[in-house]
């Protein structure tokens, strides 16, 4: 696992995530089965990793209402950030990136209200992941 000065050295694909959110883990262990190419690291808005990456941009991470990827230095979130993950994944993923011709406010609205029901559907566990051992080297919290 790379300690949190390597991370802040390397550029890369970093998505954050409600770690303790059902629907985020789920939508983790979506992403990871569909990046064979590992473009994607992973790590908790929970985590002290997520302060000191998005902090500078200001994104308050004690906020735990989107998905935030950080790719080449500029923060995505919400709907924008789930399009850009999907855009690099394997397979017909990419296809969803023609979203991007909807609005951000419009999807965002979508995005929004999954957000604010998914502990309701979804559930909650008691604390963030721990990834098992094959995984183990995509996390970097």
């Amino acid at each position: 696992m790379d300690t949190v000065n390597e991370v802040a050295q390397k550029e890369q694909s970093i998505v954050f995530f409600d770690g303790v959110c059902n629907f985020c883990n789920s939508s983790v262990n979506f992403v990871i089965d569909r990046d064979k190419n590992q473009k994607f690291k992973f790590a908790s808005l929970q985590s002290e990793l997520a302060s000191l990456k998005l902090t500078p941009f200001g994104v308050n991470t004690s906020v735990l209402h989107s998905i935030i990827l950080l790719k080449n230095g500029r923060v995505y979130n919400k709907s924008s950030a789930a399009l850009e993950i999907a855009r690099n994944m394997d397979g017909l993923w990419p296809l969803m990136y023609a979203f991007k011709i909807i609005p951000g406010f419009i999807r965002d609205l979508v995005y929004d209200f999954i957000a604010k029901n998914r502990y309701k559907w979804f559930g909650k566990l008691d604390a963030c992941r721990i990834p098992t051992p094959d995984m183990k080297e995509r996390f970097l919290d």
